[in-house]
């Protein structure tokens, strides 16, 4: 039996964003309903929001940018540098849909076909609070 490579069951990368800075971009056609980042098996850790107080701005920053509000818990990788490409969806541009649906369990599955080269997006709120108060 020949071992599984690194790239399959992979149908992103990073890259520029027509939205937003960096995103994820899919490397190959993505069918609806894909679970796009299954092998994603990085823990997560629940912080409450009263600890960030102390912290650096630049580092107050990491938790506003890539953190999943909740009440008073911000959800995060157990260390920032686990960022995978699913931490860089982007909401879709203005008066577009997004392609991806997030899940209660964090599944990120795609809601339709998505092409080659198309930039993932999904809508926050599906998971998070709406942005309010920079933690």
């Amino acid at each position: 039996m020949t071992p599984k490579l690194p790239h399959e069951s992979v149908y992103v990368r990073l890259g520029l964003s027509k939205v937003h800075g960096i995103g994820v971009i899919a490397i190959k056609p993505i069918s609806q309903g894909t679970d796009i980042f299954a092998n994603d098996r990085v823990e997560m850790v629940w912080v409450d929001r009263a600890a960030l107080a102390e912290l650096l701005p630049a580092e107050r920053r990491l938790y506003h940018d890539f953190g999943i509000a909740r009440g008073e818990l911000i959800g995060c990788p157990v260390n920032f540098h686990n960022l995978t490409p699913g931490w860089y969806c982007n909401e879709p541009a203005p008066g577009e849909e997004a392609n991806v649906d997030v899940g209660p369990d964090f599944a990120f599955r795609a809601r339709r076909d998505i092409a080659e080269g198309e930039e993932l997006t999904v809508r926050y709120a599906q998971f998070s609070d709406p942005p309010g108060e920079t933690p």
